[in-house]
């Protein structure tokens, strides 16, 4: 708690020196990120049972072992062209993920020369650094890890985001008599409060919200500048190769649905769903699903040769888990089996994550390498119906 009051005076000092309102985003911004009290800038704990949340590579090693098979023919394919073999991950979080696909790709006949992380947490960082360093102690792998200020301006390889898209602070607007304004953060004594500020400019509003008719007075939810500056960044800086990321989320049609009142911005504090943004800020994570059409038109623009979204579970499914999982452990050995059989059902289950999270992938000058596949469809789990291509 303490933790969490010394947050919130720097949030209140923040306000008054900006004429007693803050944007939304400004307010998440410090929430998660603040250096000594943000979220993710602290030593909390986050993953995981005794964490906040609990994210896909720590449900199962299954997970990173059956993106390994999607990656694994573009890394094969670097290497025949004499190229390094890289992956660069955004938010790794406690590294799990990097490790699992170290090892399988090992296995698979594709080692990485390279894997590079980019954190900005000095927690998460140190976190990472200790797994890795373990592992490496155990197992023989010919790859150097590197932790980067910054992506690299013409980076080739692989890039990888699980969980990022959603934890970057986004704008909350609200629609009043046809017209939409920010809803940012105010002041009232030492209270912090949701306060009206100025009308959105329409450059700034997705196409489908410029026609009003369809929301009532009152719809709030969210738009993601920094989400897309993000985006654009990513790709503009890969020269070649392929971006995947993993995350909760609608093409546009369904996330500015008219019955989406409320929007998608919440909370979570130890595996509870916190729907108030100024409960005990630093202390609860804070997120917003992605828009995947803004994202994909944005990487279209920063020059992406192909997109592609599907829901996580069709692409688990086309990319092997089934079989890795019965490689894993016997069915008829329901000792071994039974936890694996849980992890599945929270992976692939629509009441779980199977529909709600998306894999999204884009593709960049990749077309030297693999002329006849530009739709990506020759990959491991990226050949099933592309739930973007009706609504670019």
């Amino acid at each position: 708690m303490e933790h969490s009051q010394l947050l919130q005076s720097k949030i209140r000092a923040k306000i008054r020196q900006n004429d007693g309102w803050i944007p939304f985003s400004s307010y998440m911004d410090k929430a998660l990120y603040d250096p000594q009290y943000g979220y993710y800038g602290s030593a909390l704990h986050k993953f995981g049972p005794a964490g906040d949340f609990t994210t896909a590579p720590e449900l199962s090693p299954l997970f990173g072992q059956t993106i390994a098979a999607c990656l694994a023919p573009v890394l094969l394919a670097l290497r025949q062209a004499g190229l390094p073999t890289r992956i660069l991950e955004f938010g790794a979080g406690s590294g799990k993920l990097a490790q699992t696909l170290v090892q399988q790709l090992t296995v698979l006949g594709a080692p990485l020369t390279h894997y590079d992380f980019l954190e900005i947490s000095p927690d998460l960082t140190h976190r990472q650094e200790t797994r890795i360093q373990a592992a490496k102690h155990q197992q023989a792998w010919p790859t150097e890890f590197h932790w980067l200020q910054a992506m690299p301006d013409g980076y080739v390889g692989i890039i990888i985001a699980n969980e990022v898209l959603d934890a970057l602070p986004c704008e909350v607007i609200v629609l009043k008599q046809g017209r939409w304004f920010f809803q940012g953060v105010g002041l009232t004594g030492e209270q912090l409060h949701w306060s009206l500020g100025a009308e959105v400019a329409k450059d700034l509003l997705p196409e489908a919200l410029l026609l009003t008719a369809n929301f009532s007075t009152g719809y709030t939810t969210e738009i993601h500048p920094q989400a897309n500056a993000w985006i654009n960044t990513i790709v503009s800086k890969l020269h070649t190769g392929l971006v995947l990321s993993f995350d909760y989320g609608f093409p546009a049609h369904e996330f500015y649905h008219p019955q989406r009142d409320q929007g998608s911005l919440i909370g979570h504090l130890r595996h509870q769903t916190i729907n108030d943004p100024f409960y005990w800020p630093g202390l609860c994570d804070l997120t917003s699903h992605v828009e995947w059409t803004g994202i994909a038109n944005t990487v279209t623009q920063a020059g992406a040769q192909a997109i592609y979204l599907n829901n996580q579970a069709s692409f688990l499914l086309e990319a092997g888990i089934g079989d890795l999982a019965l490689k894993t452990a016997d069915p008829n050995d329901p000792k071994r089996f039974f936890p694996i059989s849980q992890a599945l059902q929270k992976l692939l289950s629509e009441a779980e994550m199977g529909e709600l999270f998306k894999v999204f992938a884009c593709a960049k000058n990749l077309q030297r390498f693999f002329p006849q596949a530009i739709d990506l469809s020759m990959l491991p789990g990226l050949g099933g119906r592309n739930r973007l291509t009706n609504f670019l």
